[in-house]
């Protein structure tokens, strides 16, 4: 029996099946030219400015990869998806970019309160998770193996900051606010920080009746007024630094001129415009103006493409999440290329795997500001900075480690 082609059904059948085979293959040898690796970032939401900024960051490392030739002869493909900085729009984009777009390894989510969400999910679809900003204590350790963080806990770097913040300002007595529906600067203003300032001597004047406010407000001059009324040496503020600008401006409207002491949250130069004559002390693994011949490279690379973007502020500098998200990526690809990752769909799970052994046993990765490791935990080792700054300016004030100083990540 012939078709109407002609042809001898059973020839016809077979040459389809040979078609399809030759597709698949096909496919199967065009995947292999394009590794993918998957980013959740907040590019709207109350992070947007973080998000968007990573989001320009990322594109700049994946033309730097290509025009290098790209990954073992493979284009670099990053697919980033925005997750408004919801925990359960963080854990949908893990889901879709293992499940349908089969990256290798995803950077991100960048808050605790989606990490804490986020990471349960990497360890079900078994695919490395790492966030570029969360630092809430244990977050990653509750979710071995697949979680990781290249932040430092934010109760490992108050132990250095708080008593720099005594020395400096001779502070004895300090006021406590905080953002209440961001999940690090809730846990940094209701149990980092009064832990740490106790041991350091620092009495809490505002103890029984901490303030609060909640992301997006606009208005806290009820707080202030209270804060005001304590006549404190200092002020903590456990915010992320655009709602912590909100603060300070109210501080300078108050008269309330006190030095401020906080978590990594507040590393960013539009908060240093907000009162350039209140100083702000906090800690950071990567600042703008940082020496050193890695940092500098990326600064003056990324920061006038940061500045063209729309939707960012004119004068935006490179911030400490954008140098980890290049820095996680870069982790990603160095992993690539040195464990016979192949980026083949039939070897996807045994890739994620060599993945998540080679950032498990990391040691000496060169990053922006120096060696990088990971501990049994997930989380980062590596040097970070008190910094303090005043009239438009961060200055490195004291170096610490995360980890023993001799590491040789420190």
């Amino acid at each position: 029996m012939s078709t109407k082609s002609g042809l001898p059904q059973a020839l016809c059948t077979v040459l389809f099946a040979s078609v399809l085979t030759c597709a698949a293959s096909y496919a199967s040898a065009q995947s292999a030219t394009e590794i993918s690796i998957g980013a959740i970032v907040p590019s709207s939401g109350p992070f947007a400015e973080w998000g968007r900024a990573n989001t320009v960051t990322l594109k700049l490392l994946e033309q730097q990869t290509n025009d290098a030739g790209g990954i073992n002869g493979a284009k670099l493909k990053i697919v980033v998806l925005d997750d408004a900085a919801k925990p359960a729009q963080a854990a949908s984009s893990l889901r879709k970019l293992a499940g349908d777009d089969n990256v290798l390894a995803v950077a991100g989510p960048l808050t605790s309160s989606a990490a804490e969400v986020t990471f349960p999910v990497a360890n079900e679809m078994k695919v490395v998770s790492t966030s570029q900003a969360s630092s809430k204590p244990g977050v990653s350790k509750l979710n071995r193996p697949w979680a990781f963080r290249n932040t430092i806990d934010e109760g490992v770097l108050a132990q250095t900051t708080v008593p720099f913040f005594k020395k400096t300002f001779n502070v004895n007595s300090v006021g406590i606010i905080y953002d209440a529906k961001d999940a690090t600067a809730a846990t940094v203003g209701t149990r980092i920080m009064p832990a740490v300032l106790k041991d350091s001597g620092i009495s809490i004047l505002n103890e029984s009746s901490p303030l609060s406010f909640n992301t997006g407000d606009l208005d806290v001059s009820a707080q202030v007024t209270k804060l005001k009324s304590l006549n404190p040496d200092g002020v903590v503020i456990s915010a992320d630094y655009s709602q912590a600008i909100t603060v300070i401006r109210e501080m300078k409207r108050q008269g309330l001129i006190k030095p401020v002491v906080g978590s990594t949250q507040l590393i960013s130069s539009a908060i240093l415009k907000a009162a350039p004559e209140i100083p702000v002390i906090a800690p950071s693994t990567f600042y703008a103006t940082m020496k050193g011949d890695a940092a500098e490279k990326f600064v003056n690379a990324v920061q006038p493409l940061l500045r063209k973007e729309s939707g960012l502020p004119a004068e935006i500098e490179p911030s400490m999440y954008d140098a980890n998200i290049y820095e996680i990526v870069s982790m990603y690809i160095d992993a690539i290329k040195k464990t016979g990752v192949t980026g083949k769909p039939a070897d996807l799970e045994a890739d994620r795997t060599k993945i998540r052994d080679y950032m498990a046993k990391l040691e000496g990765f060169p990053g922006l500001g120096g060696p990088i490791g990971f501990n049994d935990d997930g989380d980062v080792i590596k040097a970070f900075y008190v910094l303090q700054g005043q009239n438009g300016t961060w200055d490195p004030k004291v170096r610490g480690c995360s980890s023993v100083p001799n590491h040789p990540a420190c």
